[in-house]
Parts: C-alpha cells; sequence; structure tokens
C-alpha cells in the first residue's frame, strides 16, 4: 500500500467535509477503517456481500446486498471507492428523512426509471426477508412479500397507475412509520 492511499487526500478532505456529515476527524477516522477493510481502496460486490453476511448470519443477504452495493457505486465501475461510501454513509446515517427517503427511492428502482414498479418493490422486499431470515416473526397480513407490498402499494400509489413515484413514495412513507424504521435498517450494515 503506497502512501497515496493511506493518506486522504487534502482536495478529497475538503469536498467532503462540504458535501457531507461528517467532520474531518470523522472522515480520516473512517478512512483509515475502510483502507484496514479494503487495503486497495475498493470494495466490489462479493466483499459488500461478505460485510452483510456478518450482520445476518441467519439469512442470506447477498441480493439485498447487491442491490444496495448498487446504489453505492454511483458511477457504477463495479467497486466503491472510499468517496462513494461516505456520500452513502453520510445519507442513510446522518441525512435528513427527506435525503434518506430520496436514496431509499434509488434503492427501489432497479431500473432508475424515476418509478417504482411493484416487481421492483417485490424484488427489493423479497431480498430483504431472504436476508432476516426467521429472525423476524412477521404479522399474517405481511408474512409473504407480495402481502406487504399489496399493502405498500395500497397505501402509496395514489394515483392507481401501478407504479410509484417520488412524490408518492415520500408522501406513503412518511405516513407509514414502519417503512421509515425499515430505512433506520441501513444506518448501522456500513
Amino acid at each position: 500500500m503506497g502512501k497515496k492511499n493511506s493518506k486522504l487526500d487534502p482536495t478529497l478532505v475538503k469536498e467532503l467535509t462540504q458535501k457531507t456529515y461528517f467532520t474531518e476527524k470523522e472522515l480520516q477516522q473512517w478512512h483509515k477503517g475502510f483502507l484496514k477493510d479494503c487495503p486497495n481502496g475498493t470494495l466490489n460486490e462479493e466483499e459488500f456481500q461478505k460485510i452483510y453476511k456478518q450482520f445476518f448470519p441467519f439469512g442470506d443477504p447477498s441480493k439485498f446486498a447487491s442491490f444496495v452495493f448498487k446504489v453505492f457505486d454511483e458511477n457504477k465501475d463495479g467497486t466503491i471507492e472510499f468517496r462513494e461510501f461516505i456520500y452513502a454513509l453520510s445519507v442513510t446515517s446522518r441525512g435528513s428523512l427527506e435525503e434518506k427517503l430520496e436514496w431509499a427511492f434509488r434503492l427501489y428502482d432497479l431500473d432508475q426509471d424515476g418509478y417504482i414498479t411493484r416487481d421492483e418493490m417485490i424484488s427489493i422486499v423479497t431480498a430483504i426477508y431472504e436476508m432476516v431470515g426467521n429472525m423476524v416473526k412477521l404479522p399474517e397480513e405481511e408474512n409473504t412479500p407480495e402481502k406487504r407490498v399489496d399493502r405498500i402499494f395500497a397505501l402509496m400509489d395514489k394515483n392507481g397507475d401501478g407504479r410509484l413515484s417520488m412524490e408518492e413514495f415520500q408522501e406513503g412513507s412518511k405516513s407509514d412509520p414502519s417503512i421509515v424504521q425499515a430505512l433506520s435498517l441501513y444506518d448501522g450494515l456500513v
């Protein structure tokens, strides 16, 4: 590992302190930890999945981790660099409710067309159910991903077009505490 990777570039520190919710000291600490876990300075999808597996040893987090990885990997190069990691971590751990909901919308909008379809939400909810395994006892009305998605769409799809806009998603999430609660799930995962 060369000096280039081991020390944060001052220009990057300035950018990150301005555009994230972290102080310079916190950024230095996160960078040190990031390099400890990712000595080459990047995190690939397989490594990202291994991290999730540590948090969910009784389920299979691989699909969900892949979905989250794609949101973290902003430049779509197949790796998460420190900058991408910190931007996502900043929003998911310290962002406003609006920022967290925008981030979650990007997670659910798998094809990035600006809408969440029922199929996209079923994919994510199925991945979440697989991730938590049988560690969470779900109520009868939500014991399958389809039932959960039906309930969410009944609540959120105000115009009945079978897809959720960002506005519908944000309004619906704010009116359903369980969705906001699920968003805080990301806080401890990175």
